[in-house]
């Protein structure tokens, strides 16, 4: 049985396009073995049936996903994501005060061999991967020093952000992975969230803009 706790809402839907808000600890798509079908898109799919998705989030992250009502508008949106004419900005918070106000990550990115799903900087086999990230405040939480950041992924590699912001020295709050090992327990979720979706409506080519509350 599905949980109400990880209920997705609509946050826009019209003939062509639906996009939801994807909260925490929900997959985007299943995965394999009895007990895992439940995710994102069956969900959506439940209400809307011929919603298919565009694109994914990490299965921590909470935010913004696009689904596709058809199969042409599907090869549209893909076609406006392979081109990076999609604008995506994230908001995380981060261990540490984070000094310069904006900066560029330009590190590349590959699999860790033999420790699945994790991810490395690899300057000789990774695939180039761009983050770009301004502060938006710098706060202290449960005691400790926590920069909020808007963060905006040129490219769109695996784990990206949370790869990138760990080796900037500043991991995300609550990062499984790629925190250190007591941040889960004490700050919870994973703090990242797809805040806002810009996008050109692939029916009427018009700018649409959606955004979601950051829920931390």
């Amino acid at each position: 049985m599905p949980s109400s706790d990880l209920a997705p809402a609509i946050v826009f839907v019209d003939a062509d396009l639906v996009v939801a808000d994807k909260p925490a600890g929900l997959r985007s798509i299943p995965a394999g073995g009895e007990g895992r079908k439940d995710c994102l898109a069956a969900r959506i799919r439940a209400r809307h049936a011929d919603a298919r998705i565009v694109h994914r989030l990490d299965e921590a992250t909470s935010g913004l996903v696009l689904f596709a009502r058809s199969a042409e508008m599907l090869r549209r949106m893909n076609h406006s994501f392979r081109e990076r004419m999609v604008g995506k900005e994230y908001q995380a918070l981060v261990h540490g005060h984070v000094t310069d106000e904006a900066g560029e990550i330009d590190l590349p990115l590959a699999p860790e061999p033999d420790r699945n799903p994790y991810q490395r900087v690899d300057p000789v086999h990774g695939r180039r991967a761009l983050t770009r990230y301004r502060v938006l405040e710098r706060l202290e939480v449960a005691g400790a020093p926590v920069t909020r950041l808007a963060l905006k992924p040129v490219t769109g590699r695996t784990h990206q952000l949370r790869v990138h912001l760990m080796s900037l020295g500043h991991p995300i709050l609550g990062d499984p992975l790629y925190a250190p090992a007591d941040s889960a327990a004490r700050f919870g979720r994973l703090h990242l969230h797809a805040a806002r979706l810009d996008i050109i409506h692939p029916r009427w080519r018009t700018p649409r803009r959606f955004e979601r509350e950051v829920p931390f």
